[in-house]
């Protein structure tokens, strides 16, 4: 089965079936399909596409990188006759750009924004008895940068720093059985200092004086909590103690029941909403006991100093592009990084599929989430970046490898920021947006240079590792730096005492073949790229002003051949070597 894996893995049910496969595809360049409403009949027949991969890729069965601004989308499910009474929920991953949805000819929702999950109520358009329709309307307009589009290139051949585009479906679609009166959504809030967790929860359909939520919460196998709740409103909020005066749940004397990279505790959940004596709803999920701040400049994991050593992963692959070919390959992208030292990732302009983030969750691992950014500014795409961002964050907030959220990066998007103060007013209203969404993480307004206000100052900086040394002496040279020409913080705006990391450096190209590419710098051998790596490193380690580092990249990526990896994740160098660098601190 074509990705097959359970595709929400925070907030698991049973009942539930993939739509991956082979789907019915069309091209619409005449934009003719909504007039010929190919929802109801003529669908064009000369194409298939494998769901969930993009028209683009290799896997996709197609592979055309060329423009098709308007594609279409048409399959056949049958619901299954014990599910005739059940409210029918279909979910789409993410679809890149606009998607119109319909089924047995009727539209049963949009959505605008390419990187992110949403779902369509399609009982009142289904058929208990018969097959049904789903018919998928996309449209990605390849040259608008006021969308965003992260690495997605505007132009149809990639050349330096972008890639190939993705139109349409590429992350997994599938729909699931529920009842009318169910658990919409929950939230984890993990509280380490009071030993609490936090648990939200939104319910939707008729509650009773009978309706309960029964939540049970284990730590390896040991039950550590279990209770019933009655529910009178659609709105819960409840903490449960776990810490429960026992020194070793906390990290006094060890790492205790807290999630960290090196040791990613996780504790398993089952809630059920009860009905009198009838189960009505049952999910699964987990959460990890973990709190990220900053504190005299200094980032922290579980109120201790935490020194992130991270690399860049632009999440694409040769033949999926953005999408991973297997459930396997996201796993393997994380032990191999982990292999070679790191303890996380900086996810670039990339909002990544919620398995990385699971199997991230599982074997501790860091993440900073990211959102694929606009390419130019206007006040149309200022709303659709606060739209789709805010979406994203509600996502994946209960992911504990998630510690830092960076809704822009290096001025995309914002390109006159530095002196421009409608860019600026939108840098910050990003900041405070997320802040308020939520409060729980470290936030930047910008990444690379250019700051308005951050929580961490993350500079990018491509010089060799004697420039390196030099620029990092003390915090005064650190920010008096200028890479790329820019400056680091925004006019009218300064340091203002937070931690300082290296969020990007090296890039050493290092070419093992015949593929043409490109790095910030070159060597010619395995060997050299590890020596190349240990100087920049060294110098970043050594550093007492750096609190972190984020080295680019994990892998090659089309033109780019900068990475540790190859595109197919051939080790160019011994890992063994980077890791021994990176394990000095």
């Amino acid at each position: 089965m074509i990705r097959g894996e359970y595709p929400r893995p925070q907030f698991v049910r049973r009942e539930w079936q993939t739509l991956n496969g082979e789907w019915q595809f069309a091209f619409d360049d005449d934009d003719k399909g909504l007039k010929e409403q190919w929802y109801k009949e003529n669908f064009p027949q000369d194409k298939k596409i494998t769901v969930p991969f993009a028209y683009q890729s290799k896997d996709s069965g197609i592979g055309d990188p060329t423009f098709h601004d308007i594609v279409w989308y048409k399959t056949e499910f049958h619901i299954p006759a014990s599910w005739s009474e059940k409210v029918i929920i279909l979910h789409f991953g993410a679809v890149d750009y606009r998607a119109w949805v319909y089924v047995n000819g009727e539209m049963v929702g949009f959505h605008e924004g390419g990187h992110v999950s949403f779902s369509f109520n399609l009982t009142h358009a289904i058929k208990t008895d018969e097959s049904n329709e789903v018919v998928v309307r996309v449209e990605d307009p390849s040259e608008d940068v006021t969308i965003p589009r992260g690495k997605q290139y505007w132009l149809e051949q990639s050349e330096s720093i972008f890639y190939t585009r993705t139109t349409g479906i590429w992350q997994s679609v599938w729909f699931e059985a529920v009842e009318p009166q169910r658990i919409e959504s929950i939230r984890w809030t993990p509280q380490i200092d009071r030993g609490d967790i936090d648990l939200e929860a939104d319910f939707i359909g008729q509650l009773t004086e009978d309706t309960r939520l029964e939540v049970s919460i284990s730590f390896k196998g040991r039950q550590v909590v279990k209770e019933s709740i009655h529910i009178y409103e659609p709105y819960l909020k409840r903490s449960f103690n776990l810490r429960n005066r026992m020194t070793d749940r906390s990290n006094i004397h060890g790492p205790g029941w807290f999630w960290t990279p090196e040791h990613p505790n996780l504790f398993d959940v089952q809630l059920k909403l009860v009905h009198g004596e009838t189960i009505t709803d049952q999910i699964e999920s987990y959460f990890g006991m973990r709190k990220v701040s900053t504190e005299g400049g200094q980032f922290r994991l579980n109120n201790r100093t935490y020194y992130q050593k991270l690399v860049l992963d632009q999440g694409y692959f040769p033949d999926g592009l953005l999408t991973a070919p297997s459930d396997e390959a996201l796993k393997k992208d994380i032990l191999l990084a982990k292999e070679m030292g790191f303890n996380g990732a900086r996810k670039h302009q990339k909002v990544e599929d919620p398995r990385y983030l699971y199997w991230a969750d599982q074997l501790g691992f860091l993440v900073w989430g990211e959102m694929a950014n606009c390419s130019e500014y206007s006040e149309e795409a200022a709303r659709r970046l606060t739209n789709e961002w805010a979406e994203v964050v509600k996502r994946d907030y209960n992911h504990p490898s998630i510690v830092v959220w960076l809704p822009l990066n290096e001025s995309w998007g914002i390109s006159r920021v530095a002196h421009d103060q409608q860019q600026q007013h939108h840098s910050l209203a990003m900041y405070y947006l997320t802040k308020s969404l939520d409060t729980t993480r470290p936030v930047l307004s910008n990444d690379g240079w250019e700051h308005t206000i951050s929580d961490i100052c993350g500079i990018h900086n491509y010089q060799s590792a004697n420039q390196l040394s030099k620029a990092y002496e003390t915090i005064e040279s650190a920010i008096k730096t200028t890479p790329a020409d820019r400056l680091i913080y925004s006019q009218g705006f300064g340091y203002l005492g937070e931690p300082i990391m290296i969020t990007e450096y090296g890039g050493t190209a290092y070419k093992m073949d015949e593929t043409k590419g490109w790095g910030y710098s070159s060597v010619s051998s395995g060997d050299e790229l590890v020596g190349e790596y240990k100087k920049q490193t060294e110098a970043l380690l050594k550093s007492p002003v750096i609190q972190g580092f984020c080295y680019t990249q994990l892998t090659d990526v089309e033109q780019e051949i900068n990475g540790l990896l190859t595109y197919d994740r051939k080790p160019k160098c011994e890992l063994q070597k980077i890791k021994e660098i990176n394990d000095q601190k």
